[in-house]
Formats: C-alpha cells, sequence, structure tokens
C-alpha cells in the first residue's frame, strides 16, 4: 500500500488502475477489505471522511496460464477520497476536491471508475453529478462501472426495481459476498481479457 496527496507524489504509473470513488458513507472501504479478503486494508469506520488520502493498492490477480499468459497479472487499486458530507473543515475539502479532479483528469494509467451507489439512495444529485463529470473526462480507453452497494437492506421488489432500471449495474452486498464476483469479473475482462 502506497498513500498520496497528489498526483505529484503517487506512485509510478506502471500499471493499470481501477479508482473506487462514492460518496462518504457508501461502503467504499469495506468493498475493498472484501474484494482482496484482507481484514484492514482500508479504514472502514462509521465517520464519514476517514479516506483523506488517495490510497493505493497493488493487487495480483490470477488467471489460467494459457497461449503463455502468465499465472498472475497486476494492476491497482485506487481507493479515493469520499465526496459529500465528510466532516472536515472547508479548505481541506476544496484541497481534497482539486487533488481528487487532477487524479481523475490526468492519471494516464487509469483505466476503470468503480463508482459506488448507495443502493437506498440512488438518485441523489451528488452522483448524478459525478456521472456527468465522468463521462465528460472519461477517454475512449477507460469505463465506468456502476456499483450499487448495501443491496441486503432492500426489499426484494425494490432490488428488482433497481436492477431493471440499471441493466449494466452491478449489485453488491459485503454482508452476503453479492455482487462480488461479477465486480472482479468486469474488472480482470477489461483489463487483461481474461
Amino acid at each position: 500500500m502506497q498513500s498520496a496527496q497528489s498526483i505529484m507524489d503517487s506512485p509510478s504509473p506502471d500499471v493499470a488502475e481501477i479508482a473506487f470513488l462514492g460518496r462518504s458513507n457508501v461502503g467504499k472501504s469495506s468493498l475493498l477489505n472484501t474484494l482482496t479478503n484482507r481484514k484492514n486494508l482500508a479504514k472502514s469506520s462509521s465517520t464519514p471522511g476517514k479516506t483523506q488520502l488517495i490510497n493505493y493498492f497493488n493487487i495480483k490477480f490470477k488467471t489460467y496460464e494459457e497461449n503463455g499468459m502468465p499465472p498472475y497479472l497486476f494492476a491497482r487499486f485506487v481507493d479515493l477520497p469520499g465526496f459529500g458530507y465528510a466532516r472536515v473543515s472547508k479548505s481541506l475539502k476544496k484541497e481534497w476536491n482539486r487533488n481528487l479532479t487532477d487524479y481523475l483528469e490526468k492519471r494516464p494509467n487509469l483505466q476503470i471508475f468503480v463508482h459506488l451507489i448507495d443502493s437506498r439512495h440512488q438518485n441523489l444529485p451528488i452522483d448524478t453529478n459525478v456521472d456527468e463529470f465522468l463521462e465528460t473526462i472519461k477517454r475512449g480507453d477507460q469505463i465506468i462501472i456502476h456499483a450499487f452497494t448495501k443491496i441486503d437492506k432492500l426489499k426484494q421488489n425494490d432490488l428488482a426495481k433497481l436492477k431493471r432500471e440499471n441493466p449494466d449495474g452491478i449489485f453488491i452486498s459485503n454482508l452476503k459476498k453479492r455482487g462480488l464476483d461479477q465486480l472482479e469479473k468486469k474488472i480482470s475482462g477489461y483489463l487483461f481479457g481474461t
């Protein structure tokens, strides 16, 4: 793991990066811990705004040895500060936003944006604004994945409606380990064609 305040002190852009972003308290740190099978890799807390730096995690994806491919392929998960209602000063929030925007717009090896959205509150203006922003900056070699978190807290008919309205979405429950395989497959399929 390596932490940075901005792209200036970030690790070398030598492997593909997958940025996880979402508003504060969406379950981002919990998801990263579950995906990597590491309990305390990303700091999770009930207090919004715990992630204050850009945190880089080197990830090893297991593959099957065929066609001369190595048994492991490497990428980097990037845990970004949550946006929204973190209790921090306005000046710190402004600096976060500038560093976040620089990273999202200028990081040459950033391939995938995983936009985490709380399934109970999926139509918030802040998430719509993030989507619009990502669409305007997205390069041709990048994709956006919409991952709806905390689906275990939805009634079945609400979940069915959410899936109908978002046919390309991935629906995640850290608690019940749902949707994680689909997210991993979408990421590795895009990066490595596996």
